[in-house]
């Protein structure tokens, strides 16, 4: 890219194993790949959302500096779920936000909530995440570390 750097927000939620270590290996794998975490907010625990498990999440918000693009960095945390064993089904299609998600218990999940003031509205990609407001595993983690 242009070397220019882009603060992106992204939220983390794990119910499926060690929760504590599956955030903490997420968040020290986006270090590796995406860019440095800058601010790391405390962890919540919540009930599943959008379907039903005996599974509480753990979720996190993490604010990363980057010289990637958006889609390289949708990439980059979709390989960061794969590496952690997070599965995809025929009828959980990869789609951020999209309507068509299906939801399901998961080792690490890993969503781009914010990226600069961007806003995309792609198939597979939109930013800001559209459901982020309706959630508040989201909204606290990210207003903690939030910089205005």
């Amino acid at each position: 890219m242009d070397g220019i750097m882009h603060e992106v927000y992204l939220g983390l939620g794990s119910n499926l194993g060690d929760r504590r270590r599956n955030i903490a290996r997420a968040i020290q794998l986006i270090g590796e790949r995406v860019g440095q975490v800058v601010r790391q907010s405390s962890l919540m625990e919540s009930e599943p959302w959008g379907f039903d498990s005996s599974h509480l999440f753990l979720n996190a918000v993490v604010l990363c500096r980057t010289d990637k693009t958006p889609r390289q960095t949708l990439h980059l945390t979709q390989q960061i779920e794969r590496d952690l064993g997070r599965r995809k089904t025929a009828d959980s299609p990869s789609v951020q936000g999209g309507a068509n998600r299906q939801y399901a218990d998961r080792p690490i999940d890993i969503d781009i909530l914010l990226y600069d003031d961007l806003v995309v509205d792609e198939p597979d990609l939109k930013i800001p995440h559209p459901l982020m407001q309706k959630r508040e595993f989201v909204m606290i983690p990210l207003n903690e570390i939030k910089q205005d």
